[in-house]
């Protein structure tokens, strides 16, 4: 059974840097599984015991006891306890304007998401949450002091490569752009001509850019999108697969079909059956 903690109160009201939404806990059952999905904040799971494995595009990584994993905004994501030895693991969930700055600084990327917990703060981060929240009346400062205490451990612990530079604030705001495009327009019939030439930048340039920020091409993300989304309709809808499957950018049902078996190895209409009666994971 999950374990939820919620951080009702936005911390330093006007400022975004650093928002904690919530964190929990969880002994899961034998094959328990996560989406494919996509979320709309940051995530880390701590495993504690256990194994378990997690999949990004086209990488797939085992997890046990001792180690964690980042799960990145608007990036489909898929992981699963062992069906013999399930994980119990603990997480934390958060966005933040500060967040990209911070995890720019370390060698993770939505493929490459695992990193070893420490021997003290990670493993014990639910329960130290918790107990602040607990005996705090004004719980927004230690908590906020207790994730950038995290950090500042996470950067230590998986710094980025030396020979690896930065990437220069204006080429973020292109990625950042290039994400707000393929958001809006996801549902019509969008090409990386498009894209880039409504960033008035060479459509190589912007698909390598994008690509090592986000750790997909540009025509990935926008499929994993898609089907996301997809997904989405299909669960929460009524609607025909016609009528998703031009929801979402394809005019052509049956090029639909063939592009979210692609992605989820099933048709549109038996993944709407495998989850017809399934409740909500969060």
């Amino acid at each position: 059974m999950a374990i939820f903690k919620y951080n009702s109160q936005r911390p330093f009201r006007g400022n975004s840097d650093l928002h904690l939404h919530y964190w929990g806990r969880e002994q899961c059952a034998p094959g328990h599984t996560v989406g494919p999905c996509v979320r709309d904040l940051y995530k880390i799971h701590f495993i504690h015991e256990g194994t378990g494995k997690v999949a990004v595009g086209e990488e797939t990584h085992t997890l046990q006891a001792g180690q964690a994993f980042l799960t990145y905004p608007h990036i489909v994501t898929y992981y699963a306890a062992d069906l013999n030895t399930p994980w119990n693991y603990s997480w934390i969930a958060f966005t933040g304007e500060e967040i990209e700055h911070l995890l720019s600084k370390t060698s993770l990327s939505p493929e490459h998401p695992v990193f070893p917990m420490d021997e003290l703060l990670m493993p014990s981060l639910y329960d130290r949450l918790t107990e602040a929240a607990d005996r705090s009346d004004c719980l927004n400062l230690p908590l906020k002091a207790m994730m950038y205490e995290f950090f500042s451990l996470l950067l230590s612990k998986v710094p980025a490569a030396k020979d690896v530079f930065p990437i220069p604030r204006q080429k973020s705001i292109y990625v950042e752009q290039c994400l707000h495009f393929l958001h809006a327009h996801y549902c019509e019939n969008v090409t990386m001509e498009m894209m880039s030439s409504s960033l008035r930048l060479d459509r190589k340039y912007v698909s390598a850019l994008f690509k090592r920020t986000i750790g997909l091409p540009p025509q990935q993300y926008l499929l994993n999108y898609r089907i996301a989304k997809a997904c989405e309709l299909l669960t929460e809808t009524d609607c025909t697969i016609g009528e998703i499957s031009r929801s979402v950018g394809y005019q052509d049902p049956l090029l639909f079909s063939r592009m979210f078996k692609k992605v989820k190895g099933c048709s549109p209409k038996g993944y709407r059956l495998q989850h017809a009666d399934n409740d909500i994971v969060l």
